[in-house]
């Protein structure tokens, strides 16, 4: 993939809704042209195929959720707290790039296979999230845990559905009030106190 000029990026953007309406399978690169705008040749020349478009759109969107998952978790406070800020982070990210997350998300297999991808994965939450959680057992605000990294990708799969789902325009929450209560079951947990 060639550098790609940022008056294109903008438009690029609008193959997300392609990509997350009909999958990656279904869209032909002339419909790709179609919705943004670019034509068909110009986009052969920076991009081999519709493959690479949906891992430039992929970048786009790690490359933000590393932005703000690395401030989150860089920020003062106790793990616990860190962590809170990490899941609202994550999910102001989905905010600001719904399709394209969509888009993500309908294909994360096909992404996770992608090894540029999963290396920005890895970056840009698992990563930071193991830290936090083993800094969770040092400071006491959070329990110890026997595969941080595990624990990393579990709580990766918990907030990116639900910000999948917090995006849809019939979701009637609002993106601070969902980080709430994913936070507060992710913190809390589902049992009672009389239960564990």
């Amino acid at each position: 993939m060639r550098t790609i000029p940022p008056h294109m990026e903008g438009k690029l953007m609008a193959a997300a809704d392609l990509f997350a309406e009909r999958g990656l399978d279904a869209s032909k690169m002339e419909d790709v042209a179609a919705v943004t705008g670019i034509p068909k040749a110009t986009l052969y020349y920076y991009f081999t195929g519709k493959e690479e478009i949906l891992s430039f759109l992929f970048q786009v969107v790690l490359g933000a959720v590393h932005e703000a998952v690395i401030a989150a978790a860089a920020s003062e406070g106790t793990a616990a707290e860190r962590l809170r800020q990490v899941i609202t982070a994550h999910l102001h990210v989905f905010a600001v790039y719904p399709t394209a997350s969509r888009a993500l998300q309908f294909d994360l297999g096909r992404a996770a296979r992608l090894p540029d991808i999963a290396a920005i994965v890895e970056a840009s939450f698992v990563g930071p999230v193991s830290d936090i959680l083993r800094a969770g057992k040092q400071d006491g605000s959070l329990r110890s845990v026997s595969d941080p990294r595990m624990n990393a990708i579990a709580l990766l799969g918990a907030v990116t559905t639900v910000g999948i789902n917090a995006t849809l325009p019939e979701y009637p929450g609002t993106v601070d009030n969902t980080a709430t209560v994913l936070s507060d079951l992710i913190l809390e947990g589902l049992m009672t106190k009389a239960a564990t």
